[in-house]
C-alpha cells in the first residue's frame, strides 16, 4: 500500500469568503415564506379551520415583519439603505386611509382590490358569464 501526505502551506490556501451579516436573516426569510405557503397549501386542502389558519397566518407575518425590520435596522447601521442617514427620522403622518372598492370571491369570501376572474384564495371563477373586468 503506497501513501502520500500532502503538505500545504497555510498562505497558499484561498482566504475563505466572508459571511454575510444578512445570511441567517435570509435563511429566516426563505423559512417563513415556505412556511405560509405550506400553510396555505394546507387551508386549501381544508385540514385546518379559519381561525386556525388566520391565527398561525398573523404570527407567521409578525415574525416576518420582525426579521425584516431587523434586516433594515442592519442595513441602516452598515450604511447601505440610499437616502437614509442613522439619525432618528422626524415623525411623518400617517397617510389617509383611501376607500377601496373591493371585490369579493362568491366562493371563499376572499376581497380584492380589482376586479378578477378568478379567486386568487380558491381559484375559482368570480365574475358571472358575460361579465367584463
Amino acid at each position: 500500500m503506497v501513501g502520500y501526505l500532502v503538505l500545504i502551506r497555510p498562505g497558499d490556501l484561498p482566504k475563505a469568503a466572508p459571511v454575510s451579516p444578512f445570511r441567517h436573516l435570509d435563511e429566516r426569510k426563505a423559512a417563513i415564506y415556505e412556511n405560509l405557503r405550506d400553510l396555505q397549501f394546507e387551508y386549501r386542502l381544508d385540514k385546518l379551520s379559519d381561525e386556525d389558519y388566520n391565527t398561525t397566518k398573523i404570527e407567521l407575518q409578525k415574525e416576518l415583519a420582525k426579521v425584516r425590520a431587523e434586516e433594515d435596522r442592519l442595513k441602516l447601521e452598515l450604511g447601505q439603505l440610499p437616502g437614509r442617514s442613522a439619525a432618528p427620522a422626524m415623525a411623518v403622518p400617517a397617510p389617509t386611509p383611501v376607500a377601496v372598492k373591493k371585490n369579493v370571491c362568491p366562493s371563499c369570501g376572499a376581497q380584492f382590490e380589482k376586479a378578477l376572474k378568478f379567486c386568487g384564495e380558491c381559484g375559482k371563477p368570480i365574475l358571472a358569464k358575460g361579465e367584463v373586468a
